[in-house]
């Protein structure tokens, strides 16, 4: 039997499709509407719209290949304005957890796949290739992005972020995700049920039943260990990857936000 790292070695290097959560929330957007457009996805920062610029650091990524978009609304005028790499287009469902799912099914991927946002505005090649050389090297089945708040503030000291606090220290999410084998379907099926939870971390371990919950909420174990009990719980291999960018962790959400990453692509052109 070929060990994983034999296999992973002999793939092709442009090997790991992604999916590119854009599709509008249920209840509106408030950045969307300010700006009145169908979706955020469509909001220009210096010049170039929140998704064309996670497109670009996608494709410039010397690990992904063909790339989907999800639940884009008005994008044939969008990618024509902006000259797009290729993409594929498929239908949203209703919530994130529910779109890639059924982008997976509708697809077939039989590969690696990452999986993130339109307002990833500040994501670039180096990060991407950084998540997917952790992750692909990892014996997960799906692999979460995270930051430390340290790095985080250290660059970004006023920036607003939900972060979940573990014994070893606090982290935010990075919106990057990688479902390195098919049995990470099952975290995606989970997630269905508690992403209405998603910002309500402590009602997140409680679906995991008491022990596991109590285990999580009351002796605050550090970062491996609570991906240890999830793992356990689900039966699916999930591992933590701790980036050392913080611009990983901005995505658009608020008008700070979006002043924030203006800000930041101001002064990399200066």
């Amino acid at each position: 039997m070929k060990k994983r790292s034999d296999t992973l070695a002999t793939e092709p290097t442009k090997s790991v499709d992604t999916l590119v959560l854009a599709g509008a929330r249920a209840t509106g957007d408030p950045l969307a509407m300010a700006y009145n457009v169908p979706s955020k996805a469509h909001i220009k920062i210096a010049g170039k719209s929140m998704i064309a610029r996670v497109l670009d650091a996608i494709s410039g990524s010397k690990q992904t290949a063909e790339m989907t978009v999800i639940g884009l609304q008005d994008y044939a005028d969008l990618s024509a304005d902006e000259a797009w790499p290729a993409v594929r287009y498929v239908d949203g469902a209703n919530g994130p957890a529910a779109s890639v799912y059924g982008a997976l099914d509708q697809l077939g991927a039989s590969s690696a796949v990452l999986v993130t946002t339109c307002d990833h505005a500040l994501l670039s090649p180096a990060i991407i290739d950084q998540f997917l050389e952790d992750s692909l090297s990892s014996t997960a089945d799906l692999t979460v992005a995270l930051a430390r708040r340290d790095v985080i503030e250290s660059a970004f000291p006023n920036v607003g972020r939900t972060y979940l606090r573990f014994g070893d220290g606090a982290y935010s999410s990075c919106n990057l995700f990688c479902l390195v084998t098919p049995e990470a379907k099952a975290v995606v099926k989970f997630w269905q049920s508690a992403e209405q939870d998603r910002k309500r971390p402590w009602r997140i371990a409680w679906r995991f039943g008491i022990v596991p919950a109590l285990r999580i909420l009351i002796g605050r174990p550090d970062l491996e260990s609570v991906f240890a009990i999830v793992s356990k719980r689900l039966g699916v291999r999930v591992r933590p990857v701790v980036l050392p960018f913080a611009e990983a962790a901005v995505d658009v959400d608020t008008p700070d936000d979006l002043a924030l990453v203006e800000q930041v692509l101001e002064e990399r052109v200066s």
